[in-house]
């Protein structure tokens, strides 16, 4: 074997950050052999004549070897700075191009020096990667056997290919992925302003930019500090809270207004329910189009942005010709990206390389129960052993399968611009929960989430946001899932719904009506989780999350819905946990 630099765990290496298997145990794979070499901005074109900029890692040694794209509107150049920024999510170069890959960062239209104009998951980017993969498959370097990689919007394009069918695309590897923006953008009607605004506010910023500032001496310095083994180290519980919170500080820095404050306006303002803006950025419905091997995954922490979308995936990727899955626990992904790297060797020496490495052997679905240790395997989702009970939200406030004394409980939400300087003594809370008694034994809970919700509401239009939290034995809370509703969209598609998913179109706006016990359905974000004995399960419900005192999944909050109400929650009100037998 030559001995080149290469990251993986081996003695030796640049040490990977994060979990790197799901448990098997693997042969035959490919092994750091080859030295790298790197062709920068490089044009590939566009079937309409723009011009992509790609950078092109590969083995030095001339040959053709099977291809890795990583596409994003995130800056190519720093990709393999090592930073733990939650835009640092093509993968190390340095793992995949010794083991006899070649990588291929690039940007999207209108980033990063790419022309054209970006579009944000839309039709014009989904065609693009069409052209991008069958570009990569006719390069000398390459022996036409073509994958994807790379987590977050790097998935996202990973699946805009695939449903384009590119004939030279092999396999895919979308972690952690969005294939719906408005489930991403806008939940259930609620703006995720919390994430949203930043990142567009990011990606305007970032695009600014040049090789001035990104291929600079300043950067390699910067690049050669955070790979110091001792500094890397501490990246890997690097979690998506810490890097929305960096994104923040971008907020303050300026950027063109075209045509990112465009794309947020037409989020924010212009398109708030469901129509032909947004199902041009839903792939979910061209899903059954992808036939190619996609092997997804996500951590379960990530609920307001990337973790719905597992499963709303997982149901309509039919025609894959094999379809994998991997559930991570607390640090499954951390930034920059460099978990599961063997894991995609396996994946994609088997695909693009035709070896055996046992990445297909035992059940496809894969998973960490949170609280519990190792992996555990399952042939379907949801899981079969899961059973749904129904919890009664009892008027006394407690959360239990016998609702008691049937009655109601009142909270007030206000509105911006009362003119009032403090809250009153007499006002009713701004938030109700529902807890349990101390569990006698350990309870696992894992699959579908769905809270029955009976409210009357003071006001036309109201919002419902609902945390399911475990409470420790010294009223410690963390916060496990969440749902999301907008009242005026509570509207169910029967045909489409199941017991603890239901299906919410948000294409038809429908006014509360004022002082009637009304029906919700919620879905909260599928989850699992170890409840210990001895810990409490608290449901909480508030109807704007602004304020830094109420729960607030990765801090992602939500632009308030602006109604002042009262709202009654009725205790026939249930929420359905889904109980491992």
């Amino acid at each position: 074997m030559t001995n080149v630099q290469s990251s993986g765990i081996e003695p030796g290496q640049r040490r990977l950050n994060g979990p790197q298997t799901t448990g098997r145990e693997y042969r035959n794979l490919s092994q750091p052999t080859h030295l790298m070499a790197h062709d920068d901005d490089v044009a590939v074109p566009m079937r309409d004549g723009i011009m992509l900029l790609a950078d092109v890692h590969r083995p030095a040694e001339p040959g053709q070897y099977p291809v890795l794209i990583a596409a994003s509107p995130y800056p190519r150049q720093i990709q393999n700075l090592g930073a733990p920024a939650g835009f640092i999510e093509a993968g190390a170069s340095d793992f995949f191009v010794p083991r006899g890959y070649v990588h291929v960062i690039a940007n999207c239209r209108g980033t990063s020096g790419s022309g054209g104009s970006f579009g944000f998951f839309d039709g014009q980017e989904r065609r693009d990667m069409y052209d991008l993969v069958e570009w990569a498959a006719q390069q000398p370097w390459s022996n036409g056997n073509v994958g994807m990689i790379g987590i977050s919007y790097f998935a996202g394009t990973q699946m805009e290919a695939a449903v384009e069918r590119p004939p030279h695309l092999k396999a895919i590897m979308p972690i952690a992925g969005t294939f719906d923006l408005y489930e991403s953008a806008t939940h259930h009607g609620l703006m995720s302003s919390g994430f949203i605004t930043p990142f567009l506010f990011m990606i305007g910023m970032t695009s600014g930019h040049t090789n001035k500032l990104w291929r600079s001496t300043l950067v390699d310095a910067v690049r050669a500090l955070l790979l110091t083994p001792g500094i890397h180290k501490k990246f890997e519980m690097t979690n998506g809270e810490a890097a929305i919170a960096g994104l923040k500080v971008l907020l303050k820095l300026h950027h063109n207004p075209h045509p990112w404050d465009d794309l947020w306006r037409a989020i924010a303002a212009e398109h708030p329910f469901r129509d032909a803006w947004w199902e041009d950025r839903n792939l979910l419905p061209l899903l059954d189009r992808v036939e190619v091997p996609v092997y997804m995954g996500c951590d379960w922490q990530n609920v307001p942005l990337h973790l719905p979308h597992t499963f709303t995936a997982y149901e309509r990727l039919n025609n894959s010709k094999h379809l994998q899955v991997a559930m991570m626990g607390p640090h499954g992904l951390a930034w920059p990206w460099e978990s599961l790297h063997i894991e995609a060797i396996a994946w994609f020496d088997h695909w693009l390389k035709g070896q055996d490495t046992g990445i297909l052997d035992g059940p496809q679905f894969r998973y960490i129960l949170p609280e519990t240790e190792g992996w555990r395997t399952s042939d379907a989702w949801p899981i079969p052993e899961a059973v749904h009970r129904a919890y009664a939200l009892r008027a006394s406030g407690g959360l239990s399968e016998d609702e008691g004394e049937a009655g109601s409980r009142t909270y007030m939400n206000l509105g911006g611009g009362l003119n009032r300087p403090r809250a009153s003594e007499t006002d009713p809370p701004p938030f109700l929960h529902w807890s349990t008694p101390p569990l006698p034994n350990d309870l696992d809970l894992i699959g579908p989430i769905e809270v029955h919700l009976d409210a009357a509401c003071t006001a036309p239009d109201t919002a419902f946001i609902v945390v399911l939290q475990d409470v420790d034995e010294n009223e410690n809370a963390i916060d496990v899932t969440a749902g999301y509703l907008r009242a005026s969209l509570r509207g169910v598609e029967q045909a489409a719904s199941k017991r603890g998913t239901p299906f919410l179109p948000c294409r038809t706006f429908e006014a509360v009506p004022i002082g009637e016990k009304v029906s919700y359905r919620i879905p909260l974000v599928p989850n699992a989780r170890r409840f210990r004995a001895g810990h409490k399960l608290r449901l909480y419900l508030t109807t704007d999350d602004q304020n830094a005192d109420r729960p607030a999944l990765l801090e992602f909050r939500h632009a308030s819905v602006g109604t002042s109400s009262l709202n009654t929650v009725f205790s026939s009100s249930r929420l359905l946990l889904p109980i491992l037998r």
